[in-house]
């Protein structure tokens, strides 16, 4: 374990070391998510859409935006998971003329035994830090996402 003094700059030792340990979780957590999606017979796109949809429904187009599928796979994958009773079409409430798509309750129904344990374990874990400590994950979490999402719209509108 490498120790610093909260008022030292931090060493490039433990840059590497979170850096590491950063790489080590994303590879555990595509690891993780891969072999539900073989478990449950999901495609990455799949497990991709249903995750997006688990904050609420979402036009199709947006869809296509998070999965980075063209709106006629987009549209074969919502047909796919629809009639496995994963998906359902909606009417927006704002905009009648709208299509939104959500997920069913079998999607619950479904992960809950993958998800739920590291979902709560998770909890519990983050709960042993200091209200100090959390805000500080935070802020590395969404800093690291937002970086993450920069360099993949980059790849994706670039020649």
């Amino acid at each position: 374990m490498i120790e610093v003094n909260s008022s030292s700059p931090a060493p490039d030792g433990l840059v590497r070391a979170i850096s590491g340990a950063v790489m080590r979780w994303q590879d555990a957590t595509q690891a993780y998510d891969e072999a539900v999606g073989e478990r449950l017979q999901l495609n990455a796109a799949e497990r991709r859409c249903l995750a997006f949809l688990h904050g609420g429904p979402r036009p199709a187009g947006a869809i296509a935006e998070e999965t980075g599928l063209t709106p006629a796979a987009v549209t074969a994958l919502i047909d796919r998971m629809e009639a496995r009773g994963l998906l359902r079409r909606t009417r927006s409430a704002e905009d009648r003329r709208k299509v939104m798509v959500e997920n069913t309750d079998a999607v619950e129904t479904l992960t809950a035994p993958y998800y739920r344990p590291i979902a709560e374990e998770g909890a519990d874990f983050i709960a042993t830090f200091s209200a100090e400590e959390q805000a500080v994950l935070l802020r590395f979490l969404e800093g690291a996402t937002a970086l993450q999402q920069k360099h993949l719209a980059a790849l994706r509108f670039s020649p």
